[in-house]
């Protein structure tokens, strides 16, 4: 999350706000300068499972509550890992491994 924040901020977002919960979505709601409101979802996972994939079915329902709300849609998808081995668990102040790839801007039009 802190990641994406940070590169949120970069972007020039302004934070309306942050659900630090994983699983509960969306974790930021932005707005850019010109008062656009984005919703980003965070989707956190073990490598080597591919942070980018989600899941495509759950992300129309998500879409179609953004449209609801006259919000655009942000994902990011994060993998962290454990440098000595990927069977390993990650512990909160040790090192690991990072996986993040930037925000993808998720297209509006509903399947």
């Amino acid at each position: 999350m802190n990641h994406v924040g940070k590169d949120l901020e970069q972007r020039g977002f302004e934070f309306v706000a942050i659900n630090s919960k994983l699983k509960r979505h969306p974790q930021f709601v932005c707005i850019d300068k010109n008062n656009q409101y984005f919703f980003v979802v965070v989707r956190a996972v073990i490598l080597p499972e591919n942070p980018n994939n989600y899941d495509i079915v759950w992300m129309e329902s998500f879409k179609k509550h953004a449209f609801e709300k006259d919000a655009k849609v942000l994902y990011a998808g994060v993998g962290l890992g454990n440098p000595n081995g990927e069977d390993l668990p990650i512990y909160l102040n040790e090192d690991y491994l990072i996986e993040y790839n930037g925000i993808q801007y998720i297209e509006p039009n509903l399947n």
